[in-house]
This record gives C-alpha cells, sequence and structure tokens, in this order.
C-alpha cells in the first residue's frame, strides 16, 4: 500500500505540473495565431485520445514523466500553403519568445498559486524553540538561547522550524557571520547572537539545524516502542509496539534521544535491552544493523519509532490567513524559493555545493508520497516547490530545454536573422548531453539514497 501511495502521488504530482507547464506554451500558442497539432501528458503509447473543434488531438500516455505541445512547423514536414501563416516558425520572433517562455513562467504563476491555497488551509505548526546546543558545533558557546524562540535568521522573520531551515540552508557555502535573534517565549528580552561560518555545509541526512549545533526543542519521550519495521533489527529480536526499554547494557534509559544515542553508537554491538510489556519485565538482546550516511558517518539502527506524545498548546502555532492576507504571503513565499533554488544553482556551478543534492524522479516519488500522506498543506508546500525548480530547470539557458531556445531567439532578435541550423544542431547535442549527465547523477543521488 506504501509503495501504492508513493507511485499514486508521484503520477499526480507529475501530472499537475507537466499539464500546468504544457497548457502554458498551449494557450500563448493559439493566443498568437499558431496551430497546435497534438497536447500530450506522457510519452510513448497513447492511452486515451480526442480532438477539439480545431483539430487538436489531446492525448494522455503510457509514460507519465513528462508531456509536450505538438505545433504546425515547416522545419517538421510539409504545411499547406492556406496554413503556412499559423506554423510556429513563421511567426515574429517576439511571439515565438512568448509562446516558449509560457511553460515556465505558468509553473512560476502556479507555484503562487499553490502556497496562497496552503496558507488558507493554514497548518499547525511548533513554535521554533531551542532545546538544546549541541558540543563542539558553530553555537556551541551560546548556550544562552537554550529555551527561547528563534525569531530572525539573518533578519528575516522566522516563524516556524521550516522557515528556519530555509534560510540556514541558503547560506551553504558562505563564510561570515550568521545572525541569530532570539527571544522569551512571552515574548519579551529579544537579542541577538553572531555565529561565524566559513564556507559553510550542513549535512545532508541530518540538515542544516543539526550541522549549526542546534537540537530544536520537544517534549521528554519516554522510551517506549511506538513502531516497527517489517525488516528491522528491533522486530527480528523481538521488540513489540508499546514495549518500554528501562535500560540498555545495563544503562539506566529515561528518555528515547538516549536510547536513539546508543543504538546509533553502537553498530552490529549486541546490546542487552531490559524491557517492561503490560507490567512484566523482560531481556531481550538486540544487535544493530550497520548503517552509513552519505557523509561516511557510520552509526546503529534497528527500525523502531517512538510513541509520539502531545504538545503543550503554548508551543504550538497556528499558521493561517485570510484569502486576501494571503496573497502578499505567498507571494513572498515563491520570491524566496526562487531566490533559493536560484542560488543553489549558482553555488552548484561554483563547487560551493555538492552534486549529491540533485535529486531525481525516484526521490520526487518518495517525497510526494510522503507529503500527500501528511495533509493537504504538505502536499501543496511540495507541489509548490516542485513547480518552481520545473519552471527555472527550463528557464535555464541549456538546448533542448525552454531556455536554450529563449536564448537562440533572443540572439535572433539582436541580430536580425536566425542562428544557423548547423550550431542549433551543434548546441542540441552539447544539451542532450549534458541533460543526460545531470540525469544520471540525479538518479545515482536517488539510489544512494535509497
Amino acid at each position: 500500500m506504501d509503495i501504492l501511495q508513493t507511485v499514486l502521488a508521484a503520477i499526480v504530482t507529475l501530472g499537475i505540473l507537466v499539464t500546468i507547464h504544457e497548457y502554458g506554451h498551449f494557450w500563448v500558442a493559439r493566443r498568437c495565431g499558431v496551430k497546435v497539432l497534438r497536447f500530450s501528458i506522457g510519452f510513448g503509447t497513447g492511452l486515451y485520445r480526442w480532438y477539439d473543434r480545431q483539430g487538436t488531438e489531446y492525448v494522455i500516455a503510457a509514460i507519465p514523466l513528462g508531456g509536450y505541445v505538438k505545433m504546425l512547423d515547416e522545419r517538421e514536414g510539409d504545411v499547406p500553403a492556406e496554413l503556412r501563416d499559423q506554423a510556429f516558425n513563421n511567426k515574429s520572433v517576439g511571439q515565438r519568445i512568448a509562446i516558449v517562455a509560457a511553460g515556465p513562467v505558468v509553473n512560476l504563476v502556479f507555484a503562487v498559486f499553490a502556497y496562497w491555497l496552503m496558507f488558507m488551509v493554514g497548518t499547525s505548526t511548533v513554535v521554533p524553540v531551542v532545546g538544546e546546543i549541541r558540543p563542539d558545533s558553530p553555537v556551541a558557546g551560546y548556550s544562552n538561547i537554550v529555551g527561547r524562540e528563534l525569531i530572525e535568521v539573518d533578519g528575516y522573520p522566522t516563524r516556524t522550524w521550516e522557515q528556519v531551515s530555509l534560510r540556514l540552508a541558503s547560506r551553504i557555502g558562505d563564510s561570515g557571520a550568521l545572525r541569530l535573534r532570539t527571544r522569551e517565549l512571552n515574548g519579551t528580552g529579544a537579542a541577538e547572537i553572531s555565529v561565524a561560518i566559513e564556507r559553510w555545509q550542513f549535512d545532508e541526512q541530518r540538515g542544516p539545524l543539526y550541522t549549526l549545533g542546534i537540537t530544536p526543542y520537544r517534549p521528554l519521550l519516554p522510551p517506549r516502542i511506538g513502531s516497527l519495521s517489517d525488516d528491522g533489527q528491533a522486530l527480528a529480536a523481538g521488540l513489540q509496539v508499546g514495549d518500554l526499554v528501562l535500560s540498555i547494557n545495563d544503562v539506566e534509559i529515561a528518555v528515547w534521544m538516549e536510547l536513539v544515542d546508543m543504538i546509533r553508537a553502537q553498530p552490529l554491538q549486541p546490546l542487552q535491552l531490559r524491557v517492561e510489556r503490560n507490567g512484566l519485565r523482560l531481556m531481550l538482546e538486540l544487535t544493530p544493523a550497520r548503517m552509513q550516511a552519505e557523509s561516511g558517518e557510520v552509526y546503529g539502527y534497528i527500525g523502531a519509532g517512538v510513541t509520539p506524545v502531545s504538545w503543550p498548546e503554548s508551543m504550538l502555532r497556528e499558521v493561517q490567513y485570510s484569502p486576501l492576507a494571503a496573497i502578499p504571503v505567498a507571494l513572498a513565499k515563491s520570491q524566496q524559493m526562487i531566490s533559493l533554488t536560484l542560488e543553489s544553482i549558482w553555488k552548484m556551478v561554483n563547487g560551493l555545493i555538492s552534486v549529491k543534492n540533485l535529486s531525481g524522479p525516484i526521490t520526487i516519488a518518495k517525497v510526494a508520497g510522503d507529503s500527500a500522506a501528511s495533509g493537504v498543506e504538505s502536499f501543496l508546500n511540495f507541489l509548490a516547490y516542485l513547480s518552481i525548480s520545473l519552471g527555472i530547470l527550463n528557464l535555464l539557458p541549456i538546448p533542448v530545454l525552454d531556455g536554450g531556445h529563449l536564448l537562440y531567439y533572443l540572439i535572433e532578435a539582436i541580430r536580425g536573422r536566425p542562428v544557423s541550423e548547423r550550431t542549433q544542431l551543434f548546441g542540441l547535442k552539447i544539451g542532450m548531453t549534458l541533460l543526460l549527465s545531470l540525469m544520471l547523477v540525479a538518479l545515482y543521488n536517488d539510489l544512494a539514497r535509497l
């Protein structure tokens, strides 16, 4: 069922974004008087097709990994004399630029719409309060911020942990001062600290908060088993949901994180667990599996989850806006994510960010499934971010992408004549090579994450 949910969520996500992208091309082409021959969602064999009054064929194809709009074009076949004025290649350079740019632009506009819906639906989030400071980390000397709310990062307001993480992520590869502003939970005593960073990178598995050295506040969780993986060491050792772990190798365990730390620190080491089950005390032997993060860190893993506890009302925050108030918030969020995406691409080109950050279809499918399972607001958030990524990716000046075509048309507008077919063919080969290389790297990263 989990696999089915992941696949369906991925198909729905990609289907929505591809349809929106291709509809942008389609809508502007029609307004510019170009005859559209086919509007296809997906590639390969057509599963379902129909025609409109203007003769356009609409296709839903078998491979849901993209789509295309096929327009009348003399470069792709003979065009009857009476239809030549409806051919794409016979339109002005300005019209061709508008048609090609429409797809990515619509993706960016849709992101604003998705964020607008998300902020109207609203969500209950945890107030970003610092729980612990990790030793030997950039903030190790600032224990005075423990128990305080993070309200700004580099001058940007942060009402949620997501906003904190995004602001920290935007500083990847940077050097200088990272400014954090905090206050007491009652809203008083605002103060700022400045943390020195040098070509800052964060752990790809644990995220920027962990690398900075901040552990978010959370209620003390008892070491009670809440879930078990079907193929995990915990289930194989005889642990059951509801078991309370009292000690490991005669070391008493009081809270869940103590259990986690001991398990992670001892991969492949036999451990003696004393647990309480239905009033009875049992001894179990458990050997954590050996796992290795992309950073090279080796840690123990048993495939067990904690029993969740309720958060106090004072630590929860409702983030919801009226339809009118949600508009500027959605615009600001879109602008932030666009800037973050562009900065990340630029830093990746400069070598400040590892190509390990590239993601492919497997990661997209997994995140789509997880976000769909987490609720409407999570799915809308992911949908908006992916739409922005798709829009920006297609605007990159790489031949075979929309941005490559735009580059040719801009050169044509400046020179007064089109780029030669030979140059375009050469660019096409370079673009295909580059795009296939990026796809292979992204797929490799997907498999490594699995």
